[in-house]
């Protein structure tokens, strides 16, 4: 008669025989916190009972004003300041007392680089690369001039730290991250100060550094930011966790409110689409250039969502020209005014 699998140490059974290998056991999140917690003097809550979840390979948004407590809660991941309650874990570990296991395998930059300015941006790095004690010091040269390219301050490299602007000191901050590989990469605003050009460039890095594997972390308040390059993102608002998921679930979410959704329509000709549009029941109507944008009826209205071909087929009956047409997906911006009823510094 068949035996069952035997169990194992830890509890798990092998598989039986002729079944195929056992899966494995899922990866650790790289940050999971339960209940995290910061008060000030004075009961004031910084942080309030915050159980954040950040899977393995995502870029992950932590997103919230000015205030909201995304620093605060970066200072406690990487044990720079003691939580009043509740516990985090990073990469496994539970922190802050793995740190000296833990932060060798993490690269941060939090609350912009603390700098030498009498130094140059390279004899920077050969400081932040020195002491590191696990770094191999026969190829720091390497190391550092590899992360100056990475970060486009190469040519920059012989300047003194002091005369750098502040975006070039937001670079150089990077780049000392990014002296070693890391399995996580916790990023505090990377982008301030950066003009345009250089924001594009450090969403190019990030989404490279995603592609080779590492977690990155990114907290920002620019939703632009989080929606051009997170898989994941959290909200935060005045100390505590409103929601998070993937970026397209919490977008989902939003247009689910909506009813079936937020119809975008591209014409020439705005003023005869808006009239057959609210002929067929969009509501919401607003005209912009060129476009026109509406609330589809849905079963919140008490009525059967329209079919989006039979809508398109009356625009072009009515000798409306339609050049785009379709139901917009929600941006983050939507996501965190329907969920707080507040608005957002979206400019930053």
């Amino acid at each position: 008669m068949p035996q069952p699998p035997a169990a194992r140490p830890d509890g798990a059974r092998a598989a039986a025989p002729g079944a195929g290998p056992a899966s494995p056991p899922p990866a650790d999140p790289a940050i999971e916190t339960r209940g995290l917690t910061k008060a000030y003097r004075g009961g004031q809550l910084a942080v309030d009972g915050l159980d954040l979840v950040v899977p393995r390979g995502s870029v992950f948004g932590f997103l919230g004003p000015n205030g909201s407590g995304k620093t605060t809660t970066i200072r406690m991941l990487m044990g720079l300041i003691d939580a009043t309650a509740g516990s985090a874990r990073v990469l496994g570990a539970p922190m802050p007392a793995a740190g000296r296991r833990v932060l060798p395998k993490v690269g941060a930059l939090i609350e912009g680089p603390a700098l030498y300015g009498f130094l140059s941006g390279r004899d920077n790095l050969r400081r932040f690369d020195a002491a590191d004690p696990a770094a191999d010091p026969r190829t720091r040269e390497q190391r550092v001039g590899r992360a100056l390219q990475r970060v486009g301050l190469a040519a920059a490299a012989g300047k003194k730290a002091r005369a750098y602007s502040l975006g070039m000191k937001q670079r150089l901050g990077l780049a000392a991250a990014l002296l070693q590989p890391r399995e996580l990469l916790v990023l505090d605003e990377p982008t301030n100060g950066l003009d345009p050009q250089g924001m594009r460039e450090i969403r190019a890095l990030v989404r490279e550094l995603a592609a080779d594997g590492t977690t990155v972390f990114l907290s920002s308040h620019l939703l632009d930011e989080i929606e051009q390059v997170c898989t994941h993102a959290a909200v935060m608002a005045r100390g505590r966790l409103i929601t998070q998921g993937t970026v397209a679930d919490l977008s989902a979410t939003v247009l689910d409110t909506r009813a079936s959704g937020r119809l975008t329509v591209t014409t020439p000709d705005p003023a005869d689409a808006a009239r057959v549009l609210k002929e067929h029941g969009v509501t919401e109507l607003q005209l912009t250039d060129d476009r026109v944008t509406g609330d589809l009826p849905g079963a919140a209205d008490g009525q059967a969502p329209p079919d989006l071909a039979d809508l398109n087929a009356a625009l072009v009956h009515a000798g409306v020209r339609v050049r785009a047409f379709g139901t917009e997906r929600a941006s983050l911006e939507d996501v965190f005014v329907q969920l707080t009823g507040e608005g957002f510094d979206v400019a930053g």
